[in-house]
């Protein structure tokens, strides 16, 4: 079992920063690849980034690439998300996400997920 806690959401004007953390519960956190989706609403919950079990690999969706940087530390039980240059469209309830081993673009393919922080950027 892996519980997961966000913090660091906030509201933000459009070009600013925020970091986003998770921290895992459990001692098998280094197992697992995690990522990191988001849900504006009225909309899907989309794919943001993920990184692998051992942060050598990530991914990101084409519209936060060159902006968000995933990061994790192990010893931390902890992944972050440093989003730079934020839009409004990057406006959402950010989800961080567990998936043993290695991490899916799909939602439904997860086995943990976190409470959600929102996230706002104003125009």
């Amino acid at each position: 079992q892996v519980q997961l806690v966000e913090s660091g959401g906030g509201l933000v004007q459009a070009g600013g920063s925020l970091r986003l953390s998770c921290a895992a519960s459990g001692r098998t956190f280094s197992t697992y690849a995690m990522g990191w989706f988001r849900q504006a609403p009225g909309k899907e919950r989309e794919f943001v980034v993920n990184i692998s079990w051992n942060g050598v690999g990530t991914y990101y969706a084409d519209s936060v690439k060159g902006r968000f940087t995933i990061s994790r530390d192990n010893d931390k039980n902890t992944v972050y998300l440093q989003m730079n240059s934020l839009k409004p469209e990057d406006t959402a309830v950010y989800y961080c996400a567990a998936r043993q081993f290695a991490m899916s673009r799909d939602p439904d393919s997860v086995d943990y997920w976190g409470q959600g922080t929102q996230v706002t950027v104003s125009s």
